[in-house]
């Protein structure tokens, strides 16, 4: 499983121009599952994203973690896209839909996430808080 988690002042996503979620200060992660991706991979992701000390204390230093602040997740199979050979990515170690979406779904539960809509086509917009971009990956 791999997750790119960005800190943001807000994020949103929007299905046909409809706003399906939309959060304040908080995380926005993109979730990608892998063929290997198991229950209890989704479930420790959860749990570190929550966990991750990534916002500023009194001191203006990174040492944070999550607290009332929310987390904003997107499915994004791209994640898993291999591009050593060739310019066309190639999608073969991302997990089917499937398999995917229940991973998908496990983790929003397990971490409180507001959701994406999975295997929809979305705009997602954000505002990042400060450069910090982490990947994540079980």
């Amino acid at each position: 499983m791999r997750a790119l988690v960005q800190r943001v002042s807000r994020a949103a996503v929007r299905v046909d121009g409809r706003t399906v979620s939309a959060i304040g200060p908080g995380l926005l992660v993109l979730l990608g599952v892998a063929l290997e991706d198991d229950a209890a991979a989704a479930d420790r992701l959860a749990e570190k994203v929550r966990a991750l000390r990534v916002f500023p204390d009194a001191a203006g230093q990174m040492n944070e973690a999550l607290g009332e602040r929310e987390i904003l997740c997107v499915s994004q199979f791209t994640l898993h896209g291999e591009t050593r050979r060739g310019n066309r990515p190639s999608f073969m170690a991302a997990a089917r839909p499937e398999q995917a979406e229940p991973l998908y779904e496990r983790f929003c539960a397990r971490s409180g996430a507001k959701r994406g809509v999975f295997g929809a086509h979305m705009d997602v917009e954000l505002v990042n808080d400060g450069p910090v971009t982490l990947l994540l990956e079980t």
